[in-house]
């Protein structure tokens, strides 16, 4: 118990003693300072690899062309889908029901009375225990 008291008391030892080193070889705030107003001025913005590629010429069409292109293939289903939903089109969606409501709750009504659903928790995909 000593010895590991010891070795504990070493190691905290190192651990304190390593920050005070680090810290005392940093640079003060006066010193970065100073060293920052030597420095090259740079304009923001124009630093090495600020903007690497030049801006795209403009487009050759007017903003209504484009929005009226736009229309035109979202009419025709032709634009590409994005967003969160993008992994399924509209043509893979599961077609309405042909039930209404009323129908599909008499339906499991009649399924319960008969025993023919499954208990809550006790399904194939139930949490296991």
């Amino acid at each position: 118990m000593k010895n590991a008291l010891t070795v504990v008391a070493a190691v905290a030892a190192a651990l304190f003693a390593q920050g005070a080193f680090a810290q005392a070889s940093a640079p003060t705030r006066a010193e970065v300072k100073a060293e920052t107003k030597a420095g090259a001025k740079i304009p923001a913005g124009e630093g090495p690899g600020a903007m690497a590629a030049a801006p795209a010429a403009s487009s050759s069409k007017t903003r209504a062309e484009r929005k009226a292109e736009t229309g035109a293939a979202r009419k025709e289903g032709a634009l590409a889908a994005t967003g969160p939903g993008a992994e399924g089109s509209k043509a893979e969606k599961p077609a309405k029901s042909t039930k209404t409501r009323a129908e599909r709750k008499a339906e499991t009504k009649a399924a319960v009375k008969e025993g023919k659903t499954t208990p809550a928790g006790e399904g194939s995909d139930a949490p296991k225990k």
